[in-house]
């Protein structure tokens, strides 16, 4: 892999993970919790956002973290909901921030297509194209209902309170169940796919709306 390409896999996965967690930040913050403020979370500034460990592991392995926003549900009026919602902006900002690269490669071509041709058009286009692929994959993987990614929490604040409660407080079998989705390759194809699926359906909108 050139530097080139491993500067612009970097910026992708900051503005990824960043753009992410401050998500989780602001809706919880919106929703009467401060901790994330305090904590200088609410930035996008990607050095208070990044796991480095989580970071090297997502460029070598193809999987990674972010360092966790702190969230203190009790500052809800409802805390279910509001986990609901607060685990939902994440995916949500990264399918976002997803599109917008979308948006602005085929603005580029629209709007500067000799620019888009050349070698720093390209470099830009390229980075945009990354960051696209690589925010829709953060946010698919965490949809992943399988604690601790968002998806568990938003799909299991429908359970019980009490089995509710009961898995989110450390039941063993769920990091059992997560490293071995995680190392089975399993999920690999299927994320692959579905990623697909949704760059070509921004793809489609954009050239629609650029008429190319």
């Amino acid at each position: 892999m050139s530097i080139s390409s491993i500067v612009i896999m970097v910026i992708a996965v900051i503005l990824s993970m960043s753009v992410h967690e401050v998500a989780h930040g602001l809706v919880s913050y919106w929703l009467g919790d401060p901790s994330a403020k305090y904590a200088g979370r609410l930035s996008l500034n990607p050095f208070r956002h990044i796991d480095w460990l989580g970071l090297f592991c997502l460029l070598m392995f193809g999987f990674g973290w972010a360092k966790p926003v702190p969230i203190d549900s009790r500052y809800y009026k409802d805390p279910k909901s509001g986990v609901i919602w607060t685990s939902f902006a994440g995916p949500l900002a990264n399918f976002i921030l997803s599109f917008v690269c979308v948006l602005l490669y085929y603005f580029m071509i629209k709007a500067a297509p000799a620019f888009f041709f050349g070698t720093v058009g390209q470099w830009i286009a390229q980075t945009l194209a990354v960051t696209a692929s690589m925010s829709i994959g953060f946010g698919i993987f965490n949809l992943i209902p399988i604690p601790p990614l968002d998806g568990a929490k938003i799909l299991w604040s429908f359970l019980p309170d009490e089995l509710y409660y009961k898995i989110n407080n450390g039941a063993w079998w769920v990091n059992i169940l997560f490293f071995a989705l995680l190392f089975s390759g399993l999920i690999s194809g299927p994320m692959g796919m579905l990623r697909s699926t949704i760059i070509e359906w921004f793809s489609t909108v954009a050239i629609h709306l650029f008429g190319l």
